[in-house]
């Protein structure tokens, strides 16, 4: 395998930033529930909620749509739900990347059925490659056409979470 860094630590920092102004300025005072999904998202989630100039309150959700393997798993696994009553408030939901957009459009079914006044989705990746469903991610990290992304959270059979950087995946030919 071979990594290709797409973007250093501070190119992430220097768009987390921005993602954090151009979100407060967004919601003002409203009262807003950043959910981050686990668990991919969990370093853009803290990076991003240190960059915002609002209060919001933060919650988690987990699910899965990729096992220890490349492709879409049939079934959507959501093993871990939110503890905060979103009925009424607007919803920022924080993903590690958008590929094909099931994930995404699973989640924002099941949020919606709680009666939030607003469902947005900010992005570390938006990745247009596989797109199958049509989702719009508000708050885009970095949009990108392809490759297999993994670093600052994004995995490859739960490794290379921990690069400070966002890498293309290029397995060798066999």
């Amino acid at each position: 395998m071979k990594f290709i860094q797409l973007f250093d630590r501070s190119q992430i920092e220097a768009r987390a930033r921005e993602l954090g102004r151009e979100i407060s300025d967004h919601y003002g005072e409203e009262p807003l529930v950043c959910v981050c999904v686990l668990k991919g998202a969990y370093a853009f989630f803290t990076d991003l909620m240190r960059n915002l100039t609002i209060h919001p309150t933060m919650d988690f959700v987990r699910l899965s749509s990729y096992a220890d393997q490349t492709s879409r798993k049939s079934k959507m696994v959501f093993s871990k739900d939110m503890e905060i009553d979103i009925r009424d408030k607007h919803v920022l939901v924080v993903e590690d990347i958008v590929d094909t957009g099931h994930s995404m459009s699973f989640l924002l079914k099941v949020l919606e059925a709680r009666g939030p006044r607003s469902i947005k989705i900010a992005a570390m990746i938006d990745k247009t490659e596989r797109r199958e469903v049509d989702v719009n991610v508000d708050f885009v990290g970095f949009p990108l056409d392809r490759g297999y992304i993994v670093g600052y959270g994004l995995d490859y059979a739960e490794q290379y979470r921990e690069l400070d950087g966002i890498y293309d995946l290029k397995f060798s030919e066999a």
